[in-house]
């Protein structure tokens, strides 16, 4: 990061601006800070992460998609025997599971 500060200029969403308002505020951080950090976090997560990695943090869906998300968040499909042995930690793998005692 330069010693020189530079200025530069974005638009953003209101719901963007309230977030950055309301983590400054929260963590005691001047909003400029906050924007530098979070920019070079991402660019170094481009730079060093294979990209089928980075997601984005949002997602635009066709009407049919977004009917079917829709289905599927109200009509939920049975898990799976394995996706409850996992969730359950008798799935064999040797990671200890998270539980509260």
């Amino acid at each position: 990061m330069s010693a020189q500060p530079v200025q530069i200029s974005a638009l953003v969403s209101e719901e963007t601006r309230a977030l950055l308002d309301a983590a400054a505020e929260a963590h005691g951080l001047k909003k400029g800070h906050v924007i530098e950090e979070a920019l070079v976090h991402y660019l170094h997560a481009l730079r060093e992460l294979p990209s089928d990695v980075i997601v984005p943090s949002r997602l635009v869906l066709h009407e049919a998609s977004a009917r079917a998300v829709v289905d599927r968040v109200l009509h939920p499909r049975a898990p799976t025997a394995a996706l409850q042995a996992l969730v359950s930690g008798d799935d064999g793998d040797d990671v200890p599971a998270c539980r509260p005692d």
